[in-house]
């Protein structure tokens, strides 16, 4: 498997998180393009890996100002799941924050996919689950 994964700062590296973001998200569960790229910013850090040179896995990185670091908008293509693309986003966008000194990461997982996030060292927040339907989410932490 060729697998790469970059900090997405390159105009056509950005059109892949895109990609991967419109199909796994707009197309795979219904939200509007809106929803999911209204709070993105020209500002906002992204990292994309790839298979082959094309688009597999994506997710936003963010720091807050409490220097917490955000793990966003992570979405994986259908047939890349299960295959560890979204483990190796989830990678680089650790190291990415670590860099830049976040000591706590925040992941906000949807429900059904929260066994990802805990083999992956992160933990359920008691009382956080916020949404509705797919998208029940609990916020996840993990100390880095």
């Amino acid at each position: 498997m060729t697998m790469e994964t970059v900090h997405a700062a390159e105009e056509w590296q950005r059109a892949g998180v895109h990609y991967v973001r419109t199909q796994a998200m707009c197309l795979g569960f219904g939200v509007s393009l809106e929803m999911e790229f209204g709070e993105d910013t020209p500002e906002d850090d992204y990292i994309l890996v790839m298979h082959r040179g094309l688009p597999a896995a994506t997710c936003r990185m963010r720091l807050d100002a409490q220097g917490h670091g955000h793990i966003e908008r992570v979405a994986t293509l259908e047939n890349f799941r299960g295959q560890g693309f979204g483990r190796a986003a989830i990678a680089a966008a650790e190291d990415f924050l670590k860099e830049k000194g976040a000591s706590q990461i925040y992941i906000n997982s949807r429900e059904a996919v929260l066994g990802f996030y805990e083999k992956l060292g992160y933990t359920a927040i008691p009382d956080s689950r916020s949404g509705a339907g797919e998208f029940v989410c609990i916020m996840t932490r993990k100390d880095v």
